[in-house]
């Protein structure tokens, strides 16, 4: 695995750029943290955007869905794609309106997305994204079996063209009679936490440790 990506015109961080970044420990961190990912294409009808799940695995990021998904259909064909995702830490107000913003780590990726066919590939992808979400989760359900592994589609995307780019801090320093303004200024932190599992109405099993 490479350190660190080329620098590509579509890559190329071009607004404030000190913000951006093209190492992979960076990029890698935002995206195994991030749950959705938001993926582009240009379909017929014109251009799209779609959330789904995620995972790295090495130097490939997976999405998966329906046989029948649209999307995923698209993509097989060997379109060009583009992969987003993004975790928002804090809400950053300034005194004034023009200087109000957030802090983020964003992630976009370009490429063309490439079926998965062989089995064993598929499964350890499916198993990845199901222990993406709660780790060991793959072990503690029951495994597709043929018919659901035949209905559901694999897509790789490899990880050659990427950039990563965040925000975080302060708002900008307010100049001048700005700083006489009788208004807060500062930032307000956002955390995404889970909660206490909630059972479904048929299970009766506690939650495992």
């Amino acid at each position: 695995m490479t350190t660190s990506l080329p620098i590509t015109d579509r890559t190329k961080v071009r607004r404030k750029p000190t913000r951006g970044s093209h190492e992979r420990a960076q990029i890698d961190a935002i995206l195994d943290e991030a749950l959705i990912c938001h993926v582009g294409f240009a379909s017929e009808h014109g251009p799209v955007v779609i959330p789904t799940t995620h995972v790295r695995v090495g130097d490939h990021l997976y999405i998966h869905g329906s046989a029948a998904s649209h999307m995923l259909r698209s993509l097989a064909q060997g379109i060009e794609v583009s992969i987003c995702v993004t975790l928002l830490d804090a809400l950053v107000l300034s005194r004034t309106a023009f200087h109000h913003s957030v802090n983020y780590r964003s992630v976009v990726l370009f490429g063309t997305a490439t079926l998965v066919e062989d089995t064993p590939t598929k499964l350890a992808a499916l198993a990845a994204l199901i222990d993406r979400v709660v780790p060991g989760r793959s072990a503690a359900c029951r495994p597709p079996n043929d018919k659901e592994l035949a209905a559901t589609s694999v897509l790789g995307l490899a990880i050659t063209e990427a950039s990563a780019k965040a925000r975080s801090g302060p708002p900008l320093a307010d100049e001048g009679s700005d700083l006489a303004l009788p208004y807060w200024a500062g930032v307000i932190p956002l955390h995404s936490s889970r909660g206490t599992p909630i059972n479904a109405p048929d299970c009766t099993l506690p939650w495992p440790a």
